[in-house]
Formats: structure tokens, sequence, C-alpha cells
């Protein structure tokens, strides 16, 4: 979501030069030079109250999920609607907050834009919208390209090129890390390994004293964009187990980075990765770890998906993403954000 805004900040602020402008709370470090700070507070309380009063004399933009209930004039992106499908991911006091705000956004008419038609139909199913105020909008790829891998990545982390799958998550329910167990066995009697990258280092157990991470992988941590750049291209493959998500954004990463794709048999990854991916039964350890063993031990199909997720991402642009932006809220207020 964070990597999404700012790709669509950065796309929306080129197309609208001189005439939109990012707002960031006074106390926030500007995520680049131009952005303008607002009021005094921060978080939440920013957004509710700060928020609406700095955007007052235009079309707010909300890209996070969530959005100020006093702006007049305004959108809001909402991503997914996983509060509702996989209420077992996100804290009661999160579901609570976002339930109520999305309710009283959409009742109020607030137009609503997302990220696939998966989540469209998702988003009408769950809150009072109206089919005609929900939007979609495409995701792009194309800042892959502009992220150079950084070349001490293998080393610093002790892999070989092509010996290593990689799977970027965290500890959320709806991510379905625990169902690649398998897969880091089966990997590690093949030598290689499950490389895991992505905030999954804290509690690695639930409350009830249930394993949440394959003890057989190899995890990373955290890595910057060079590092994660490094680690696509150095795989033999990308595997996105995932229950649930909106749109799935790391799979087209890893196509636009060369990497071929292995990604849950879930309808919103469908419509992402389209026929550019090899899919898998998510509820199914024993068909994941055939899936992707299939995938490492055939170069022909390695080299057929990865030329079809390159070909799949190419027209992929945030360019393009923010063009379909800019058109909807000229259709719902006729002006610029």
């Amino acid at each position: 979501m964070q990597r999404f805004a700012a790709e669509i900040s950065r796309a929306l602020l080129a197309l609208e030069a001189g005439r939109a402008r990012l707002l960031v709370p006074a106390n926030g470090a500007p995520l680049w030079p131009g952005a303008q700070p607002t009021g005094a507070l921060h978080g939440q309380a920013w957004e509710q109250w700060d928020l609406p009063r700095g955007a007052r004399d235009g079309i707010l933009v909300n890209l996070g999920n969530t959005a100020p209930l006093l702006a007049r004039r305004q959108l809001v992106v909402i991503h997914d609607a996983g509060v509702y499908s996989t209420p077992e991911a996100y804290s009661r006091k999160f579901r609570t907050w976002y339930k109520i705000l999305h309710n009283a956004l959409i009742r109020r008419g607030v137009p609503v834009v997302t990220v696939s038609e998966f989540s469209r139909r998702e988003i009408i199913r769950n809150l009072p919208a109206r089919p005609e105020q929900v939007s979609v909008i495409p995701e792009g790829a194309d800042h892959v390209q502009r992220i150079a891998p950084d070349p001490d990545t293998l080393r610093q982390f002790g892999l070989t090129p092509g010996r290593f799958v990689l799977a970027v998550g965290n500890l959320a329910a709806h991510k379905n890390l625990p169902a690649l167990g398998l897969l880091a066995e089966n990997l590690r009697a093949q030598q290689m390994s499950l490389v895991v990258a992505g905030n999954v280092l804290g509690n690695a157990f639930s409350a009830t004293g249930q394993l949440l991470l394959p003890e057989a992988a190899h995890y990373v941590g955290r890595v910057t964009d060079a590092q994660l750049k490094a680690l696509y291209q150095a795989a033999c493959c990308f595997i996105f187990p995932s229950r649930y998500e909106g749109f799935g954004l790391p799979a087209v990463e890893a196509m636009a980075s060369g990497c071929p794709v292995a990604a849950a048999d879930i309808p919103s990854l469908r419509e992402t990765c389209g026929e550019a991916a090899l899919y898998c039964d998510p509820s199914s350890p024993d068909h994941i770890a055939a899936t992707v063993l299939r995938l490492c031990n055939d170069s022909d199909l390695q080299a057929q998906l990865r030329e079809a997720g390159l070909r799949h991402t190419g027209a992929m642009t945030w360019h393009r993403a923010a063009l379909v932006l800019q058109d909807i809220i000229t259709t719902h207020y006729g002006g610029h954000a």
C-alpha cells in the first residue's frame, strides 16, 4: 500500500504539474521535495482534522484505505475488503475502526477507487456502496526498472543464484507463510533453500503456541528495494501463497524483474497475473510444494514464465494508473486534485 501511494503520488503530481499538492503532517519528514506540511497533529488525528482543512480548496485524493469524514470533495482508495474476508489477520480495534470509517464514508457518497475487479466486487458485497460509486484503476510495475540491484546481497545472505526460492510476506494470517513448511523441507533436501524476506522476525508463535513460520526457511528480514531487486533476479522462482489479496504487487514486481512466479490460485491473483504465472492451491502445502518443485526442475518452464512475466508487466505503468485516476476525478468532480 505504501508503494502504491508513493508511485501514484509521483505520477499524479507529474500529470497535474503546478496544480496538485502533496500534503503531509508538519512534524513528519516530507516524502520528497515539494511536499507541503500542514496542521499540527499526527496520525489519525491529523488525517481527520488537519488534512481536510489543508485540502479545503481542492479535491482530496486519499490513497491508503482511510479518509477524513469532514472533507467535502474527496475520493478514497480502498485496496480490499480484508477486514471482512480475513478478519483473523487484523486486531479487533483495527477491524472496528475500518468498518465504522468505511461505512460512514460510503454512506456520505464519497467515491471509492480500488485496484482490481475482485476488490470492487468485495467492496460492493461487504459495504453499502452503489456499483457506480466504486471504480477500478490498475497498478504499475515500472518502478522496478528504476531500482538498481545491490550487488552484495547474495554474498551478505549466503545465497547462490538459482539455488533458492523467494517468498515475501509477514505474519498476517492471510499471507499464509506456514503453508510453505513442506516446500522449505523439500528444497533443503535438494540443497536449495526457501528465502523469506519481510517483517517476519518478531514473535514467530501465535498466542496458542502455534508456529507461524516454516522452520526450514532462511529468513533475511526486511530488505531494501535494491536488495529485493537482487533477490528477485537471482531466485529460481518466486512463490506467493497468500489466501487473500486485493491486487498482489509483489508478484508483478517479481515478473518485472525477470523472476518466474508461482502464485496462489485465488481470484485476485488470477486477475493480476493472468497467464504469466503457475498456480497452486493455497490450502494445500503438498500442492504448493509440488508446483514450486516442478518449476524449479524445469528450465524450459522457467524460461517460458520469465518471458511471459516480462511481457505481461510491460504495459503496467504508474503513469497509466494515474491517467485512469485522473479520469475518475474528472468524472466525479470535473476538476483537478
